[in-house]
């Protein structure tokens, strides 16, 4: 438009912002209820670490989200590209190496790639897999902002 000027991507703010609320409950020592959206998820440690195992614990969301990103991520590549991939299935497993006297977060991803696909279609689709958004995150990493609430809860006002 006349008159206007264009803002710049940090002085839009974020370019996508995502919200996840979660609560402790009286279920397990552990366990959280997750609101994301209109989604309702819940969260816990396993019996062996002190929860009653009733959801999966964050490091088995965190390997959800990259294999689910993973998979979509490589499905939209494929469509794009008119390659005739059937089905995607990804094995994300988190493992820690000891490095230097500290522990080293890993990620070791597998991915099946089920259809009649040429070696190069594969390989391309191998290199798509890292630009997934939640790879690239996990790769770069990412900045924690962390403030206290000041808000008193629903009811405690």
């Amino acid at each position: 438009m006349p008159g206007t000027t264009a803002l710049t991507t940090s002085e839009r703010g974020p370019s996508h912002e995502r919200l996840a609320i979660v609560s402790e409950t009286a279920e397990s020592p552990f366990s959280s209820r997750i609101a994301i959206g209109d989604h309702r998820l819940t969260a816990d440690e396993p019996v062996s670490a002190g929860g009653l195992n009733t959801g999966p614990d964050p490091y088995e969301y965190l390997l959800a989200g990259l294999g689910a990103c993973t998979a979509m991520t490589l499905r939209l590549y494929a469509t794009r590209k008119g390659w005739p991939l059937q089905h995607v299935e990804v094995r994300v497993r988190h493992v820690q190496h000891p490095t230097g006297g500290a522990l080293k977060d890993v990620f070791e991803r597998e991915i099946r790639l089920i259809g009649v696909l040429s070696e190069d279609q594969r390989a391309r689709l191998l290199s798509i897999s890292d630009r997934c958004p939640v790879s690239r995150t996990l790769s770069a990493g990412a900045l924690i902002q962390t403030t206290l609430s000041e808000t008193p809860p629903p009811g405690e006002a």
